[in-house]
């Protein structure tokens, strides 16, 4: 006990240091994003059609962001033809089948992270899958880097431009990545820290080890949209983290270059990793409750849904019958509209019971 003790405060302190002096403005960053989580409506209250859609629209521009900011030069409408089949002879190889392995681990991710472990075992397996199509990987597939393997910034149309970093040596790897998931894992299953902090340390440092061969930064991205959603953030398949990062790549760079230099030293600190991460978090869970907007709302609504909330734009106040017969629509389909609506306050109700009215949200 004493040595499990002494190990968790280990953790605990190393975590800690690198968290000193964390500025307000980051505190109040993520007391935003957590207040916008709990506006977001899971995909059981909205229209599974309309969020599939959705769904589909992130993985293409997911894959996309992800793989173009690696040096793959598809847009998103030829990654689009590349999953439908269609071959594009203009682009090599290499490219279509790392787009593909993203495309389809990101899918999984996404329909799966119920059920996926965050382990050791979980990310070898990620690694392999990622790269299962590309001919270049077949060597080191699920395996952690053999040699050096600096980390190297391209720009828009893939060229490198420069090292940024050189990270953990191969020999100290399996070691560091071993502390690393276990330290993050412990400091999720405790709750001291917010969940978010210790998602943005993991990431920073497993970039900073880079752990694979090849394939590390959209490893990364793929354990970002994995973590957030086990930690409750729902909306990840819904908007595009990556296309995010992509848009930011320069700072994205430069923030994980700042902060990851400061390893290994007396005084570690990610802040300026974290005022980037949180900032990219905050715009894509703005950008989520914006789905739920006024202007949005119809794609997101069943017919039956959206024959209820059509109502109330000729009906100031209404009851529950009285919306039956508006709408013809069975009672308990009505109710079930009702409540949705509700939630994405875009109705309000008065009364309670059989007495309830409901109002629409001016």
């Amino acid at each position: 006990m004493a040595k499990i003790k002494q190990k968790s405060d280990n953790i605990e302190d190393k975590f800690s240091k690198r968290l000193d002096n964390i500025p307000a403005e980051i505190i109040s960053k993520i007391a935003k994003i957590d207040e916008l989580k709990g506006s977001w409506v899971t995909g059981a209250k909205l229209s599974p059609q309309a969020l599939g859609r959705l769904k589909r629209s992130v993985l293409i521009t997911s894959t996309g962001a992800s793989t173009r900011i690696e040096g793959v030069q598809l847009s998103d409408e030829d990654i689009e033809k590349v999953m439908r089949g269609i071959n594009i002879q203009k682009f090599a190889d290499r490219d279509k089948q790392e787009v593909k392995g993203y495309y389809e681990l990101l899918e999984n991710i996404f329909n799966s992270w119920g059920s996926l472990k965050f382990n050791e075992s979980s990310i070898k397996h990620f690694h392999k899958e990622l790269l299962k199509y590309s001919d270049k990987d077949q060597g080191h597939l699920g395996d952690y880097k053999f040699g050096e393997n600096k980390v190297v910034a391209y720009d828009h149309v893939g060229k490198e431009v420069g090292i940024i970093f050189n990270p953990t040596s191969p020999y100290l790897t399996p070691k560091e990545m071993i502390e690393l998931i276990e330290s993050t894992s412990f400091l999720l299953t405790e709750k001291k820290y917010h969940p978010l902090l210790v998602i943005a340390n993991f990431l920073v440092e497993f970039l900073a080890i880079h752990p694979f061969q090849d394939g590390n930064g959209r490893i990364s991205r793929v354990l970002t949209n994995l973590l957030l959603l086990q930690n409750g953030y729902l909306y990840m398949p819904y908007v595009s983290h990556e296309k995010l990062v992509e848009d930011n790549k320069t700072e994205y760079y430069l923030a994980l270059r700042r902060s990851q230099k400061t390893f290994h030293s007396k005084n570690e600190d990610i802040t300026t990793w974290l005022e980037f991460f949180f900032a990219i978090l905050l715009q894509q869970s703005q950008s989520a409750i914006e789905l739920l907007s006024k202007e949005n709302i119809e794609k997101l609504l069943s017919e039956k849904q959206l024959a209820v909330w059509t109502f109330f734009e000729k009906n100031e106040f209404a009851g529950t019958g009285e919306i039956v017969i508006g709408t013809n629509i069975p009672r308990p389909t009505v109710k079930q509209a009702l409540e949705v609506l509700l939630k994405l306050k875009k109705i309000e109700r008065t009364g309670q019971g059989r007495s309830a009215r409901y109002k629409k949200v001016v």
